[in-house]
């Protein structure tokens, strides 16, 4: 037997009252006076109590009784108010008096309390998520999640674009992040690799003639995992033939204006800032700054030319970098013990140590007092624009780990003192990054990837000054994290021949990693530009979340696992014959054994 629903649980209000209705669900929770019964039924909307007292028949006072945590049930009901209400909940002004109830199943003791400040292990609520799910937080952020892909939909099919899938089995290809490679069983030793992005097959479809191409798509990276990551995530992506940088911007701020008012209610005010990559680093040392409050970056090189100071000397002397910060009010707030703490985490980022110098109301210290009289010292602080309790850290060595040191460090105090509004919503434009730069063994990469169109005007640095190469590409960044990155395209054969061969690919390499590509641009391929938003990223922002994984069904955890299907697992000895794959044990992979 099944009760048709009449009602979700969370939307009867005062106005309900009198009313018939039938509400389906689970047994948040059940206490029982014998003859009086009280249940909560909750189900994806919220709450709702529930009273069954001896007006009932004994049948259904006798269900009443048998009821648990956790129970699926139904409840057949009249709406009544409250005398006692739950300012709570926003039901709280009602209540059902029910006259049937069905069992539909019982439930053991559930392994996690289901509730919001649970405060459970994240690997005991990923192993049961299922029931994790079940949380008003956990129903909240799936619902967010989709008002953000359906406002994108509708959004985007105004605007004239056009929904297509592209394939999740594609050819291997060593760019980027390390592929998740499918063996073949009809193509004994070849593999299929899960896509990274689409973006060859939506510049396809751009030659193909489609105009304007949109998918939210799933993505696939085999990489080291973080708060913002996961093997598999999904991406709202799009393609624009005939379009500059200013087409792509222009449509995409319109989207981020409709979806914040849609799904926060905030009118945000476009056009959005837009700065270089070169000035994002010089300013904030990230490519993705966080402008909610103005503690910045100064180079001080100048300052320092021939001091006593033989770090300082060191450094210049070798091409590198002296920067530092003033942190307003922040002399006081930094003792030597949060300052060593400072000390430790820069280290991450290739700082050999911190320099700081205070003003605490007129009395000048520093961890380099002995290298600088208090005169030299006040000059110093001056010159960084430092008042009465104000603390400036300084960092020197090479360029970048300036920029990476103090790009952590401004976010970081920013955070301890309390400077950073929450309720605030800072986008931007990061524009004109660089085309290439070097991986860690000194070979040249492509910033974003090799069919990014270099600024034509610049492209003379092709034969002399590669790093000095600016791109058309574009980030769209919101308090301080990336939310989604595109570019100009190469449509041109003979340029994109060019930016192979400035990567070292022979032509060869080019047609055996990008042949089908190259060889559809011979057939008239328009100009084109795109961009891809990380939906789980989009989503964890606009609900203040600090992890992806709080945004998605069914997240993998950090070490790549599946704590639900306990996914990964090995295929059966006849699935890998089949294959034609031999596993090799490895005694540091329990997984392998």
């Amino acid at each position: 037997m099944l009760y048709k629903r009449t009602h979700m649980c969370g939307d009867l209000r005062i106005d309900d009252v009198g009313k018939e209705v039938v509400l389906n669900g689970w047994v948040a929770k059940a206490r029982n006076f014998g003859s009086l019964v009280f249940i909560d039924i909750r189900d994806k909307t919220g709450i709702t109590q529930v009273t069954i007292n001896d007006d009932v028949t004994e049948e259904v006072l006798e269900k009443a009784n048998q009821l648990r945590s956790e129970y699926c049930i139904g409840i057949k009901g009249r709406v009544c108010e409250r005398s006692s209400k739950n300012n709570n909940i926003p039901t709280g002004d009602i209540e059902i008096f029910a006259n049937d109830i069905i069992i539909y199943s019982e439930s053991l003791t559930p392994p996690i309390y289901i509730k919001d400040d649970d405060n459970v292990d994240e690997n005991l609520r990923l192993k049961y998520r299922y029931l994790d799910l079940r949380k008003g937080k956990m129903q909240r952020n799936l619902m967010m999640r989709y008002a953000v892909v359906k406002c994108a939909r509708d959004y985007f099919d105004k605007q004239g674009f056009t929904e297509i899938e592209t394939p999740m089995l594609i050819k291997p290809t060593p760019e980027g992040a390390r592929d998740y490679i499918v063996p073949s069983r009809i193509h004994p030793g070849f593999f299929y690799a899960l896509p990274q992005s689409p973006q060859m097959f939506k510049q396809l479809l751009m030659v193909s003639g489609v105009d304007r191409y949109f998918q939210v798509v799933k993505c696939f990276r085999d990489e080291d995992l973080r708060a913002d990551r996961q093997p598999e995530f999904t991406q709202i992506d799009l393609e624009m033939s005939f379009a500059s940088e200013d087409d792509v911007i222009e449509i995409q701020e319109g989207f981020l204006k409709k979806l914040m008012k849609e799904v926060k209610d905030i009118d945000i005010t476009i056009p959005f800032p837009r700065i270089t990559y070169a000035e994002a680093m010089e300013r904030f040392g990230s490519d993705k700054p966080d402008t909610r409050f103005d503690i910045e970056l100064m180079k001080l090189n100048d300052i320092f030319v021939d001091c006593p100071f033989e770090v300082f000397n060191k450094v210049l002397s070798e091409g590198g970098d002296i920067r530092g910060i003033c942190v307003p009010g922040g002399a006081s707030e930094f003792s030597r013990k949060k300052i060593d703490k400072l000390i430790e985490d820069i280290k991450h980022y290739g700082a050999g140590g911190l320099v700081w110098i205070k003003n605490d109301s007129g009395n000048i210290s520093s961890s380099v007092g002995k290298f600088f009289n208090e005169e030299e010292l006040k000059s110093i602080l001056e010159k960084c624009g430092a008042e009465n309790s104000d603390i400036v850290f300084i960092v020197s060595g090479k360029t970048k780990v300036t920029y990476d040191a103090l790009g952590f460090l401004r976010k970081r105090v920013a955070e301890l003192l309390g400077l950073i509004d929450s309720n605030k919503y800072n986008f931007l434009w990061v524009v004109n990054f660089p085309m290439f730069e070097k991986d860690e063994d000194g070979r040249i990469k492509a910033m974003h990837h090799p069919f990014t169109q270099p600024n034509l005007t610049e492209l003379y640095k092709l034969d002399s000054d590669l790093l000095g190469l600016n791109a058309n590409a574009y980030d769209i960044v919101l308090n301080g994290v990336e939310l989604g990155g595109g570019s100009v395209r190469i449509h041109n054969n003979d340029l994109q021949t060019k930016m192979f061969k400035a990567l070292g690919l022979s032509e060869e390499e080019c047609y055996d990693k990008f042949g089908f590509l190259i060889e559809a641009f011979k057939y008239g391929a328009p100009p084109h530009a795109g961009l891809a938003y990380g939906l789980d990223r989009l989503v964890m922002l606009l609900l203040g979340e600090k992890s992806i994984r709080e945004v998605i069904a069914f997240p993998k955890n950090q070490n790549a696992e599946c704590p639900v299907s306990e996914a990964p697992a090995k295929p059966s000895d006849d699935q890998l014959q089949e294959l034609g794959i031999e596993i090799l044990a490895d005694i540091n992979n329990d997984k392998a054994q």
